[in-house]
């Protein structure tokens, strides 16, 4: 079992920039994929950005591929997503979430079996 707990989100406009802290406790997040989630309102929970265990690959949703950047510090048991160019559309709680199996399971929101209880970003225009 892994608890994890997100920080870093606030409001910021639009061109700004934001970094998003995931704290995991529990056990060690050394040999689980790692990934950010979001969900804007009235829209349902989408795939954001993921990345293996030991860092080798991330993969990012096309909506923010160049603009947001995922890594994570096993020693340190902790995730970040740095959020550059940050647009209006971006605007949603964004979830940490882990999974022992592959890091393709993060990419189907149904099937994620650890979550953060979410960080509110908004981006003002």
């Amino acid at each position: 079992q892994v608890q994890l707990i997100e920080s870093g989100g606030g409001l910021v406009q639009t061109g700004g920039s934001l970094r998003l802290s995931c704290a995991a406790s529990g056990r060690t997040i050394s040999g689980i994929a790692m990934g950010w989630i979001r969900q804007a309102p009235g829209k349902e929970r989408e795939f954001v950005a993921a990345i293996t265990s030991s860092s080798l690959y991330k993969y990012y949703a096309d909506s923010v591929k160049g603009r947001f950047a995922i890594s994570r510090d096993n020693a340190k048991n902790t995730m970040s997503l740095q959020m550059n160019n940050l647009k209006p559309e971006d605007t949603a709680v964004y979830y940490c979430a882990a999974t022992a199996g592959a890091s393709t399971t993060l990419r189907d929101v149904r099937n994620i079996p650890y979550w953060g209880q979410g960080t509110q970003v908004t981006v003002s225009s």
